[in-house]
């Protein structure tokens, strides 16, 4: 088992849930393909895709939605 890396959801601010929800993004292939030879061969493939790039960057809104709702981020914005 590995050693627990995501303890929270909780961050001090957007920009560090913003951070959050990118690693999410990245861990999430790490464990759907754990093979860094792998991860790198297919890197030169989606990279000048630009239907992968664009479903990457949803899934990173995906996660950054998630974040956001557990730091309560639109509700306290919305006081400022």
């Amino acid at each position: 088992m590995t050693e627990p890396w995501l303890l929270t959801l909780i961050t001090p601010s957007p920009q560090a849930g913003w951070d959050l929800a990118v690693k999410l993004s990245r861990m999430g292939v790490k464990v759907t393909q754990p093979s860094d030879a792998i991860r790198t061969k297919l890197r030169t493939i989606y990279e000048n895709d630009a239907d992968s790039l664009i479903a990457t960057s949803q899934v990173v809104a995906l996660n950054f939605q998630t974040v956001a709702a557990a730091n309560d981020h639109w509700r306290t914005s919305a006081a400022v």
